[in-house]
């Protein structure tokens, strides 16, 4: 279990506390819902922690089987839908080493899918992921 604290500072801007570790993140309300877009959004956070939920779960399988995956990369692009406001689709694009075998990618790519975050959206939240090997 983990421990979380938000404190609403006005504006429609909250921080976010990790008891843990006690790091900080700041959110904003976006633009297109009387924000002014200065942070990350709620629904910005849901997208990011998808990326990099999907590369944390690939390195953990990486470095149990031995594989360097350091200086991989992920882009998310979020879409909302409007009536009922919600995330329409989160767009994983993900760049991994060249080098790997075609069953190396394979169980990496099986891996991103069963990250815990992809797992736990909602049916009707469309998350495409591509892989690119560069």
């Amino acid at each position: 279990m983990v421990k979380m604290h938000v404190v609403y500072e006005g504006q429609k801007h909250c921080s976010l506390r990790h008891e843990p570790s006690q790091s900080v993140i700041e959110t904003d309300a976006p633009r297109d819902n009387q924000g002014l877009g200065e942070r990350f959004s709620p629904t910005d956070l849901v997208g990011a922690a998808l990326c990099s939920c999907i590369l944390t779960t690939m390195a953990l399988v990486a470095e149990r089987d031995g594989l360097n995956i350091e200086g991989s990369t992920g882009s998310v692009v979020k879409e909302m839908a409007s009536s009922p406001r919600r995330i329409k689709s989160l767009t994983v694009e993900i760049s991994l080493p060249a080098a790997l075998t075609l069953p190396q990618r394979q169980k990496l790519e099986h891996a991103a899918r069963a990250c815990p975050v992809h797992t736990s959206l909602h049916p009707d939240v469309e998350k495409p992921i591509t892989f690119n090997y560069v």
